[in-house]
């Protein structure tokens, strides 16, 4: 068969919608750069700690976040309608004041579903995170993650609670503690870190983040933690993520599962000293874009460690009505169990990646539509082209697939991430509580 290889640089030229376009060019121009050793605790005013307390076996299972200062806070939380109890333990929290001191986090148990225990349980958690600390029980976020439907341990969690503080003073692996305190069936702790320069001050963004399965989008099945020493009031803070949240966690998928636990929280602690941020300040698009590469490189890993997965999968749209169409069609390929079956397979069926456009939900017109799976165009206008089907293999065997369409419709774009389905997910799942 005639071999066609069309290059995936030329093929995806980027055409975005006005302010997708400036974030995406304050980031081209490397004004916002990673910090490889750096983590939720490099922004000023931040430490961390985790604990392992008896409610898992052996691993760490119980972690804190704290600031020196009180710090302008955010956050958004999972669209499902059954929310656990540290759901609304964080939102009265952040209601008062939109200020955090501390986020308490265990493992091993949601505490969803748990009714007037939970509840009462997770508002133990915050009250005794707040004499330990010495600070206000509102200056407190709470959050859990593991089996749906059991009660807490509550007393051995107040017991870890109460020994924490002492270890947020050892600077060394404290990050990585945290991290690993809020596993779950994760295999890698995910954290980030990025720098950018806001009125000649250095503004740090730090991450940590956990998340294999239950991930779907609106939000996927996750938590995640964001720390920043730029000043900047909650209310803007908020904007910035919510902005944020829908081109970064909204766009990842692992099964299609939303949980009952998801949040995602910023805290700022304003030590930067920059000048207060709003959406006039003329460096407000370099302090988004930061957000936003933190909150995508934590994405990606969430997608790149889904239960069972051996593949990352991006898949990038460009040519839409608009960029909310062009996200449909990425989230719904990328989604597609018969797509995520096919690249663990390493079969180049594109008949898979179109079908899922076509329910996407977006406007399409199918004899406009080019798909290319990394640099091999795989269909053209509508109609399929002949490429190497060992050249599709051989890249269909590595780690990270890109998946390239082009609508030719308009000016939308837009990108989500998945990963492969695999044996092992059913393996995993199949004895999540055993």
């Amino acid at each position: 068969m005639k071999e066609r290889v069309y290059s995936g640089r030329q093929f995806f030229h980027r055409q975005k919608n006005n302010e997708v376009k400036r974030l995406d060019t304050v980031i081209k121009n490397n004004s916002i750069t990673p910090v490889e050793a750096g983590s939720i605790v490099t922004p000023k005013g931040f430490c961390a700690a985790g604990i392992h307390t008896g409610v898992k076996r052996y691993r760490l299972d119980l972690g804190v976040i704290y600031c020196e200062v009180p710090a302008s806070s955010a956050a958004v939380y999972t669209l499902n309608k059954v929310q656990a109890a540290p759901i609304k333990v964080t939102k009265d929290s952040i209601s008062k004041e939109g200020k955090l001191q501390a986020i308490i986090v265990n493992s091993g148990n949601a505490n969803a579903c748990t009714g007037t225990k939970g509840v009462e349980d997770a508002f133990t958690m915050r009250q005794a995170t707040a004499e330990v600390f010495d600070i206000p029980e509102r200056y407190v976020a709470v959050s859990s993650t593991g089996v749906i439907g059991e009660f807490l341990q509550i007393e051995k969690i107040v017991n870890g609670i109460k020994k924490i503080k002492a270890l947020t003073q050892v600077k060394f692996d404290a990050a990585e503690r945290f991290n690993e305190a809020i596993l779950t069936t994760d295999t890698i702790n995910k954290r980030a870190c990025f720098q950018t320069t806001i009125n000649g001050k250095t503004i740090t963004f730090g991450g940590a983040a956990k998340g294999s399965g239950m991930i779907h989008p609106n939000m996927a099945t996750m938590l995640a933690f964001i720390t920043t020493d730029a000043n900047i009031e909650p209310v803007w803070l908020q904007k910035a993520l919510s902005h944020v949240i829908d081109l970064t966690f909204n766009r990842i998928t692992v099964d299609g599962d939303t949980s009952t636990n998801d949040t995602v929280v910023v805290m700022a602690s304003g030590l930067a000293n920059n000048e207060s941020l709003t959406d006039e300040h003329p460096e407000w698009d370099q302090f988004v874009s930061g957000l936003q590469m933190t909150c995508e490189h934590l994405a990606k890993k969430i997608a790149r460690d889904g239960e069972g997965a051996t593949k990352l999968i991006e898949v990038q749209v460009k040519g839409a009505m608009n960029d909310e169409d062009a996200g449909k069609v990425a989230k719904a390929i990328v989604g597609s169990d018969l797509v995520k079956s096919a690249i663990y397979g390493t079969d180049a069926n594109w008949g898979r990646i179109i079908c899922a456009t076509g329910y996407s939900g977006a406007e399409i017109n199918p004899d406009t539509i080019d798909i290319s799976i990394g640099n091999i165009q795989t269909l053209k206008n509508g109609m399929p082209i002949p490429f190497s089907e060992e050249e599709a293999t051989q890249y269909l065997g590595t780690e990270n697939i890109l998946i390239y369409v082009d609508l030719h419709l308009g000016d939308g774009y837009g990108k989500a991430w998945g990963c492969d389905l695999t044996y092992d997910y059913v393996r995993i799942n199949a004895g999540y509580r055993t």
